[in-house]
């Protein structure tokens, strides 16, 4: 029997991009496709998001977006998603993350976002930062936003 529970396997991970077009009023089809499917992960339980996810959120809503919210509303936010599996590198996951980098030659930021997904034991990363449909250390990267992942 494997070692990795049913609620590991349903695990799936969420970018900053994602949280931040759910809540842009700018984002347009992006924003419900996002809301869409923060919906359905919170109706599994299945969203996790890391420390880093939830900085680069915080950061861009409140003081990058054309129609910022305030810095309470912000903080409200965070607490909301931080409800979710959370996970919070530590000197092992950066680390990982730089040999990471290297190996895959992807950016040093999304090879954080890919090492939280690995440590999480998320099956799914939703972002629009890398290919959809790569895997990286067994982590399936999908974006929300294509037309394939839209309809």
């Amino acid at each position: 029997m494997s070692s990795t529970s049913a609620a590991e396997l349903r695990r799936e991970f969420v970018d900053s991009n994602v949280l931040i077009y759910s809540v842009d009023p700018s984002a347009g089809r992006k924003g419900e496709r996002a809301r869409a499917l923060l919906a359905e992960l919170w109706g599994r339980r299945s969203g996790c998001v890391s420390i880093q996810v939830l900085q680069e959120f915080y950061v861009t809503v409140t003081a990058k977006l054309p129609q910022r919210l305030s810095l309470t509303e912000g903080a409200r936010k965070v607490a909301d998603f931080a409800a979710w599996t959370l996970h919070q590198p530590a000197k092992d996951d950066l680390l990982s993350a730089l040999e990471f980098h290297r190996e895959a030659q992807i950016s040093f930021w999304d090879a954080m976002i890919v090492q939280s997904a690995r440590q999480m034991k998320c099956a799914t990363l939703w972002t629009e930062d890398l290919n959809d449909g790569q895997r990286y250390a067994g982590v399936l990267v999908r974006n929300p936003f294509v037309d394939s992942v839209m309809e």
